[in-house]
């Protein structure tokens, strides 16, 4: 009896799990540098609003054990872990206009969104 072995398929790659606009750097990096020097962003995303899911930033000292550590254009994002399914792929940015600043999300994991934006659904 001859046994055929089969080459391993080889494993498509993930997409980076988060990266940067240039202007969501710009800004990171006025924060990292002024207000918030020597803190570091993290990203979580919780249960909350009208369609499940809200992303969360809060600044913290240092990383913790359940984060995982994200660089992009030479800055340092920290993401729960319990977030990183979700994230997959998403691109921060920031935007200004007449009426609100503020770092967005552009997640590909996203099915829809409430009608305020405020939460999604995967």
């Amino acid at each position: 009896m001859s046994t055929t072995i089969t080459p391993a398929t080889p494993k498509r790659e993930l997409p980076p799990l988060m990266q940067l606009t240039d202007a969501a750097a710009g800004r990171l990096r006025k924060l990292y540098e002024g207000a918030e020097a020597g803190k570091l962003l993290r990203i979580s995303v919780n249960t909350r609003g009208c369609s499940g899911m809200s992303y969360e930033m809060n600044w913290v000292e240092a990383p913790g054990p359940q984060d995982e550590t994200v660089t992009s254009q030479g800055l340092t994002v920290l993401v729960d872990r319990k977030a990183t399914l979700f994230l997959i792929g998403t691109m921060m940015d920031y935007r200004e206009d007449k009426l609100t600043r503020g770092f967005t999300f552009e997640n590909p994991n996203e099915k829809g969104r409430c009608g305020c934006g405020e939460s999604f659904h995967v």
